[in-house]
Protein backbone atom coordinates (compact mmCIF):
# COMPACT_ATOMS: atom_id res chain seq x y z
CA UNK A 1 0.00 0.00 0.00
CA UNK A 2 3.09 2.37 0.61
CA UNK A 3 3.45 2.10 -3.11
CA UNK A 4 0.15 3.11 -3.96
CA UNK A 5 -2.26 5.64 -2.49
CA UNK A 6 -1.27 5.27 1.00
CA UNK A 7 2.31 6.32 0.71
CA UNK A 8 1.04 9.21 -1.33
CA UNK A 9 -0.24 11.58 1.44
CA UNK A 10 -0.22 12.49 4.97
CA UNK A 11 -3.29 11.37 6.10
CA UNK A 12 -2.52 7.91 5.16
CA UNK A 13 0.91 8.64 6.96
CA UNK A 14 -0.85 9.70 10.19
CA UNK A 15 -3.29 6.09 9.51
CA UNK A 16 -0.45 4.45 9.11
CA UNK A 17 0.16 4.37 13.20
CA UNK A 18 -2.76 1.26 12.81
CA UNK A 19 -1.37 -0.60 9.99
CA UNK A 20 -4.28 -3.05 10.21
CA UNK A 21 -7.00 -0.48 9.90
CA UNK A 22 -5.09 0.98 6.79
CA UNK A 23 -5.15 -2.08 5.19
CA UNK A 24 -8.96 -2.29 5.85
CA UNK A 25 -9.60 1.27 4.93
CA UNK A 26 -8.62 0.85 1.52
CA UNK A 27 -11.05 -1.24 0.06
CA UNK A 28 -14.10 1.40 1.54
CA UNK A 29 -11.85 3.86 0.10
CA UNK A 30 -11.52 2.39 -3.41
CA UNK A 31 -15.40 2.62 -3.63
CA UNK A 32 -16.12 6.18 -2.28
CA UNK A 33 -13.10 7.56 -4.33
CA UNK A 34 -13.42 5.66 -7.43
CA UNK A 35 -16.49 3.47 -7.71
CA UNK A 36 -19.14 5.98 -6.38
CA UNK A 37 -22.83 5.52 -7.63
CA UNK A 38 -22.16 9.71 -7.10
CA UNK A 39 -19.80 10.24 -10.06
CA UNK A 40 -16.76 12.56 -8.88
CA UNK A 41 -18.05 15.82 -9.39
CA UNK A 42 -21.16 14.83 -7.34
CA UNK A 43 -18.37 12.96 -4.83
CA UNK A 44 -16.43 16.00 -4.41
CA UNK A 45 -18.97 18.54 -3.87
CA UNK A 46 -20.14 15.95 -0.74
CA UNK A 47 -16.42 15.55 0.70
CA UNK A 48 -16.43 19.90 0.70
CA UNK A 49 -19.42 20.06 2.28
CA UNK A 50 -18.45 17.37 4.90
CA UNK A 51 -15.17 19.02 5.34
CA UNK A 52 -16.88 22.59 5.58
CA UNK A 53 -19.14 21.19 8.54
CA UNK A 54 -16.12 19.31 9.75
CA UNK A 55 -14.06 22.56 10.30
CA UNK A 56 -11.03 20.19 8.41
CA UNK A 57 -8.88 22.24 6.73
CA UNK A 58 -6.39 19.38 5.39
CA UNK A 59 -9.96 17.43 3.78
CA UNK A 60 -11.09 21.26 2.47
CA UNK A 61 -7.31 21.90 0.81
CA UNK A 62 -7.15 18.86 -0.84
CA UNK A 63 -10.66 18.30 -1.90
CA UNK A 64 -10.75 22.12 -3.62
CA UNK A 65 -7.34 21.08 -5.53
CA UNK A 66 -9.31 17.96 -6.59
CA UNK A 67 -12.68 19.70 -7.41
CA UNK A 68 -10.52 22.26 -9.47
CA UNK A 69 -8.90 18.79 -11.21
CA UNK A 70 -12.82 18.22 -12.28
CA UNK A 71 -13.18 21.45 -13.43
CA UNK A 72 -15.10 22.39 -10.68
CA UNK A 73 -15.54 26.54 -10.74
CA UNK A 74 -13.91 28.92 -7.44
CA UNK A 75 -17.51 29.81 -7.15
CA UNK A 76 -19.33 26.68 -7.11
CA UNK A 77 -16.90 25.45 -4.54
CA UNK A 78 -16.72 28.27 -2.41
CA UNK A 79 -20.66 27.91 -2.71
CA UNK A 80 -20.55 24.67 -0.65
CA UNK A 81 -19.74 26.38 2.21
CA UNK A 82 -23.14 28.55 2.10
CA UNK A 83 -26.22 27.31 0.59
CA UNK A 84 -26.09 26.89 -3.05
CA UNK A 85 -29.01 26.47 -5.46
CA UNK A 86 -30.00 23.32 -7.66
CA UNK A 87 -28.73 20.28 -6.96
CA UNK A 88 -25.51 21.61 -5.40
CA UNK A 89 -28.37 22.85 -2.39
CA UNK A 90 -29.84 19.82 -2.29
CA UNK A 91 -26.48 18.25 -1.77
CA UNK A 92 -25.24 20.69 1.16
CA UNK A 93 -28.94 20.00 2.77
CA UNK A 94 -28.27 16.19 2.54
CA UNK A 95 -25.06 16.54 4.59
CA UNK A 96 -26.09 19.12 6.71
CA UNK A 97 -28.84 17.09 7.74
CA UNK A 98 -26.83 14.06 8.49
CA UNK A 99 -24.82 16.68 10.83
CA UNK A 100 -27.83 18.20 12.61
CA UNK A 101 -29.86 15.48 12.77
CA UNK A 102 -28.05 12.34 12.08
CA UNK A 103 -30.78 10.97 9.68
CA UNK A 104 -32.04 12.30 6.38
CA UNK A 105 -35.79 13.54 6.79
CA UNK A 106 -37.93 12.09 4.59
CA UNK A 107 -38.32 15.30 2.48
CA UNK A 108 -34.48 15.13 1.55
CA UNK A 109 -34.27 11.37 1.49
CA UNK A 110 -36.97 11.44 -1.31
CA UNK A 111 -35.62 14.74 -3.13
CA UNK A 112 -32.19 12.95 -3.09
CA UNK A 113 -33.24 9.88 -4.36
CA UNK A 114 -35.67 11.49 -6.86
CA UNK A 115 -32.47 14.21 -8.29
CA UNK A 116 -29.49 11.29 -7.92
CA UNK A 117 -30.99 8.01 -7.06
CA UNK A 118 -31.01 5.71 -4.21
CA UNK A 119 -27.77 4.10 -5.02
CA UNK A 120 -26.02 7.66 -5.03
CA UNK A 121 -28.01 8.56 -1.63
CA UNK A 122 -26.62 5.79 -0.09
CA UNK A 123 -22.97 6.53 -1.44
CA UNK A 124 -23.71 10.11 -0.36
CA UNK A 125 -24.20 9.17 3.39
CA UNK A 126 -21.51 7.00 3.38
CA UNK A 127 -19.27 9.32 2.35
CA UNK A 128 -20.37 11.57 4.86
CA UNK A 129 -19.05 9.12 7.24
CA UNK A 130 -16.05 8.30 5.57
CA UNK A 131 -14.77 11.80 5.90
CA UNK A 132 -16.28 12.72 8.87
CA UNK A 133 -14.00 9.97 10.56
CA UNK A 134 -11.44 11.07 8.16
CA UNK A 135 -11.45 14.81 9.62
CA UNK A 136 -11.39 13.17 13.42
CA UNK A 137 -7.92 11.44 12.65
CA UNK A 138 -6.29 14.19 11.06
CA UNK A 139 -8.06 17.23 13.34
CA UNK A 140 -7.09 14.41 16.49
CA UNK A 141 -3.49 14.08 14.98
CA UNK A 142 -3.05 17.52 13.73
CA UNK A 143 -1.94 15.96 10.87
CA UNK A 144 -0.35 18.78 7.96
CA UNK A 145 -1.91 19.88 4.57
CA UNK A 146 0.36 18.26 2.12
CA UNK A 147 3.15 20.79 0.41
CA UNK A 148 0.85 20.27 -2.83
CA UNK A 149 -2.44 20.86 -1.63
CA UNK A 150 -0.93 24.00 0.50
CA UNK A 151 1.12 25.18 -2.19
CA UNK A 152 -1.90 25.58 -4.36
CA UNK A 153 -3.74 27.11 -2.23
CA UNK A 154 -1.45 29.86 -1.66
CA UNK A 155 -1.00 30.34 -5.98
CA UNK A 156 -4.60 30.07 -6.15
CA UNK A 157 -6.44 30.89 -3.35
CA UNK A 158 -10.61 31.11 -3.38
CA UNK A 159 -11.12 34.50 -3.86
CA UNK A 160 -13.29 35.27 -0.73
CA UNK A 161 -11.87 33.08 2.78
CA UNK A 162 -14.30 32.48 4.90
CA UNK A 163 -14.78 32.92 8.58
CA UNK A 164 -12.71 29.95 10.12
CA UNK A 165 -10.36 29.19 7.88
CA UNK A 166 -6.87 30.60 7.18
CA UNK A 167 -6.58 32.64 4.13
CA UNK A 168 -3.91 30.55 2.98
CA UNK A 169 -6.28 27.21 3.28
CA UNK A 170 -9.60 29.67 1.63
Amino acid sequence: MKAGFAGALNVYRTMAHHPALLKAWAPLRQHIVKDSALGAVRSELVILRTAHRMGSAYEWAHHVSRARALGISDPRIQAMRGLPDGEDGLIAQAVDALFDEKHLPPNIERAVAASIGKEAMFDLMTTVGFYSVLGFILMTFDTPIDDSAAGEMMERPLTEPLDGYPASVA
